[in-house]
């Protein structure tokens, strides 16, 4: 099984103190996302169990980790995330100017999938995840958590087409 990428955005929860320190959601429970996945309660539950440490990357990419989460925790929400990006690191200064700006606002998980079952809407119920990382991303998955979202705004509908295309260009050229 390969690991896989959701994507959700800060949202009006998310909190950038000091310059580093950020806190947020990474996942929302019962939010379909754009793929029509949904998360269920509990599917991090025994992952979070085993207590390994949770990567925080830069746009998934493993060669770029910029900071540390501290407290990683499942609530009735979905996902909450808290920890310091690293200042001392180039792309952790860069993180952290970006996200207090307003240019990031979105937040990604790196998971592999344990349970799951299809949904009738071609989507699947996601119950068991692996969780492996989260990363700061430019293009949030889970539209119903964007900053000042509107469902039918058309430009918002061209950047969300955009963010499944440069995915779509990741996967394939992460299979070569």
């Amino acid at each position: 099984m390969s690991l896989e990428h959701k994507f959700c955005a800060l949202g009006a929860d998310v909190t950038v103190t000091d310059g580093s320190v950020i806190s947020g959601y990474a996942s929302l429970f019962g939010q379909a996302d754009q793929g029509g996945d949904t998360v269920q309660p509990g599917a991090y539950a025994a992952s979070l169990a085993q207590g390994r440490q949770i990567k925080m990357l830069w746009q998934h990419d493993p060669a770029q980790p910029i900071g540390v989460w501290d407290e990683v925790r499942e609530d009735a929400k979905g996902l909450w995330v808290k920890g310091r990006l690293l200042t001392d690191v180039a792309k952790g200064r860069e993180a952290a100017s970006l996200v207090a700006a307003g240019a990031i606002d979105g937040l990604s998980i790196g998971y592999r999938t344990v349970k799951a079952q299809k949904n009738d809407k071609g989507g699947r119920l996601l119950s068991q995840l692996e969780l492996w990382e989260v990363s700061l991303v430019t293009f949030p998955m889970l539209q119903e958590a964007r900053v000042a979202a509107k469902g039918d705004d058309p430009a918002a509908a061209t950047m969300r087409g955009l963010a499944k295309a440069f995915d779509d260009a990741r996967r394939l050229m992460a299979r070569d």
